[in-house]
């Protein structure tokens, strides 16, 4: 390679990349690369990417070094990148290449950064309906099956026994021992249902005592035509021609 060659492809790059190209050597540049289109919401990425020209170049690929300059990349990433150069430069081997290494590399930080920003996106959306499914357990409650509705009755029956009884000792603490005699007797006495729940013939012996005491009436004896007329024969007056 002809240090006319490069010198030319120098000053390309210096007048495409004024404040991103630092000349280390004659050899070596250094060039900063910051993604073609940004993304907002997302950690920023700057890479800078080191070439040292081979005797060979073009016709042989320069050695390239990546460095993340601001945000972070992790080391399968650049490994990834660095693959990605060296597909591109065997690519273009032949031309000056260093353009089109920077155009790739810019390409691709853009490319990581909607994945970032995909990536965000999705855990925020996680995060958002775990919560929402957390909300909704508390205000669902638990689901009633036939096993836990009997262990919630018995509960219930136990704490409302429990409370009738503490109701039942303060009030026979402010009675008289005379009242309370007289309450505990009136406790005692079983209501119209208590006795139908002890014997449930009550309701039938009633429909008996009814049918025994029930008579007979012929309708016949009562025809309301024949008596009208036995009525009218009754209060006919019969006129007769002699004195």
């Amino acid at each position: 390679m002809s240090a006319e060659v490069l010198a030319e492809e120098f000053e390309v790059l210096e007048s495409i990349y004024p404040a991103e190209l630092t000349k280390l050597s004659e050899r070596v540049i250094r060039i900063v690369i910051e993604p073609d289109d940004p993304v907002g919401g997302v950690e920023s990425l700057t890479l800078a990417l080191n070439v040292e020209y081979t005797d060979g170049y073009p016709d042989v690929l320069p050695n390239f070094s990546l460095e993340a300059t601001e945000g972070e990349l992790d080391e399968n990433e650049i490994n990834h990148l660095h693959d990605e150069l060296q597909k591109v430069g065997e690519e273009n081997l032949g031309m000056a290449m260093t353009f089109t290494l920077v155009s790739h590399l810019r390409e691709r930080l853009s490319g990581l950064l909607r994945e970032r920003e995909e990536k965000k996106r999705q855990e925020e959306a996680e995060k958002e309906r775990r919560a929402l499914e957390a909300e909704e357990a508390k205000t669902r409650g638990t689901p009633v099956t036939v096993e836990t509705f009997k262990s919630w009755k018995a509960r219930f029956d136990k704490e409302l026994a429990a409370n009738r009884a503490r109701e039942e000792e303060e009030k026979l603490k402010g009675m008289s021992p005379k009242e309370r005699e007289e309450y505990k007797k009136m406790q005692s006495r079983l209501t119209g249902r208590q006795l139908f729940e002890r014997d449930k013939t009550l309701g039938t012996q009633d429909e008996s005592l009814n049918e025994e005491d029930a008579v007979s009436v012929d309708i016949s004896q009562y025809d309301r035509t024949t008596n009208v007329e036995e009525e009218d024969d009754e209060d006919r007056v019969t006129f007769s021609d002699s004195d």
